[in-house]
């Protein structure tokens, strides 16, 4: 245990208990078959591997909020099922769970969010025939905020493109306002993977417009050790701000050591939201001091939503964590949040469709589409302050487009910026229209008519 309260591994704890915890997680469902619906949802969990500390984090915060709503009536009645399949961020394996968990005995799966970029692409030809909503909750394909394009897939709350621009513009206000761009360098230090290659589009879009240098660094897989060369080009260019788009405590705590052994302040790195964990600083120590990231949803206890299933899960000895002091993570909390946007998809489905009754693939598509997180609603659900105000539509399959930006102190992340920071909405949706009409020239795709 570290001195900040953080496990320096508790990814390791979260995976022993996998089994027993999805083990106890099915039965209680399947012994009440014949009294309660059931909506199945499989889980393309990653509790091993590189990236362990997030997915354990992850899935362990959804599957805590599928629990919360069952010990609570389920959703209208209808009870939650699952299983997960373990894919170690690995694109193969996450498609070969993908088979294996589209049927559950008479269960069909209608929700599958891999957490992985790689595998969002990859699945993406095989979900109009099966049906599956792929959700893509602050990762994935940036032109899937086009629902016209991509009816099956989301980019929902906020997408790489617009999180790219929202950096852009945050750093533009640090140094004092957009015109002082001109001139700077921005270093984009990132896995060489799609997850990586993804906000590309918009930096060298924003580079000559703005007026800044671009130099692009990127880093070999699988886990991003390596950055010896990277460092040393940084080194010679003296950028202004290095971005930092890794993934894995590997990854970003080796940036931010070879960042203090070099003397490059770290209060010029500003982390994507996969790099700005409490995973990600605490093995680095002191060199992780001052350091800034991005965050879609907040670390802290202080949310209602947290404090309800901390209270009503972990108190009746049913939470998915092993380790009680990753309550309030960020990546926890990431998972909360994504779960509690499943859950209102069902219950906007439901609505529509019948309350009460198991929601087939179209009808928790439509119960995404029309998902209207406004701020009282925000507040009901406990989610207030931990994700914004956001309404998705047949047409707009991101909604948001906002980030925060938070800094360690070495011990806790501080948000910095009370307000969400928002990105060029204009110029995100334009390039998110022209990069899917694209795609759907050249796959055949007639994309649908939205109402107006």
């Amino acid at each position: 245990m570290s001195d900040t309260g953080h496990p320096r591994n508790p990814a390791r704890r979260d995976a022993a208990r996998v089994l027993a915890v999805g083990a106890a997680a099915l039965a209680a469902p399947m012994l009440s078959a014949q009294a309660r619906p059931q909506q199945y949802i499989g889980l393309p969990s990653y509790r091993v591997g590189p990236f362990a500390a997030a997915g354990s984090a992850i899935f362990g915060g959804i599957i805590d909020v599928m629990t919360h709503v069952n010990m609570t009536g389920g959703i209208n009645g209808v009870e939650l099922v699952w299983q997960e399949c373990e894919t170690e961020y690995i694109p193969a394996r996450g498609i070969e769970c993908y088979h294996r968990l589209l049927t559950w005995g008479a269960h069909r799966n209608v929700i599958f969010e891999p957490l992985s970029t790689p595998m969002a692409y990859g699945l993406l030809g095989r979900l109009p025939a099966d049906r599956v909503v792929i959700p893509q909750f602050g990762f994935g394909r940036s032109d899937a905020a086009d629902g016209r394009v991509f009816p099956w897939l989301f980019a929902i709350m906020t997408n790489y493109w617009s999180g790219a621009s929202a950096m852009i513009n945050w750093i533009g206000a640090r140094e004092g306002g957009m015109e002082r761009l001109r001139g700077k360098t921005i270093v984009h230090l990132y896995i060489d993977n799609a997850y990586g290659r993804e906000p590309l589009p918009v930096f060298r879009a924003l580079a000559p417009r703005l007026g800044f240098t671009l130099v692009e660094l990127p880093v070999a897989l699988p886990a991003g050790l390596e950055q010896g060369a990277q460092w040393t080009r940084i080194r010679r260019e003296n950028p202004d701000w290095v971005i930092l788009w890794g993934f894995g405590p590997g990854m970003n705590s080796t940036a931010l050591t070879s960042a203090a052994r070099m003397g490059y302040p770290r209060e010029k790195m500003l982390g994507i939201w996969w790099a700005g964990a409490e995973d990600d600083v605490v093995p680095a120590g002191p060199a992780a001091t001052g350091y800034f990231a991005t965050a879609i949803t907040p670390g802290g206890r202080d949310f209602g939503i947290v404090r309800e299933i901390e209270r009503v899960v972990y108190g009746a000895g049913r939470g998915n964590l092993a380790d009680r002091a990753r309550i309030g993570s960020v990546y926890w909390n990431r998972g909360l949040a994504m779960g509690s946007m499943w859950m209102e998809a069902l219950r906007t489905a439901q609505a529509r469709f019948g309350r009460g009754q198991v929601m087939d693939g179209e009808q928790v598509r439509w119960g995404f589409e029309n998902i209207n997180l406004t701020d009282a609603r925000l507040r009901e659900l406990g989610l207030h302050g931990l994700m914004p105000p956001m309404r998705l539509t047949c047409a707009d399959h991101e909604g948001a487009g906002v980030i925060k930006v938070m800094q360690w102190d070495g011990a806790r992340w501080n948000i910095v910026t009370p307000e969400w920071v928002s990105s060029d909405r204009a110029m995100v949706r334009s390039m998110v229209e022209e990069s899917a009409a694209r795609y759907a020239r050249e796959n055949n795709i007639t994309p649908r008519v939205c109402p107006a």
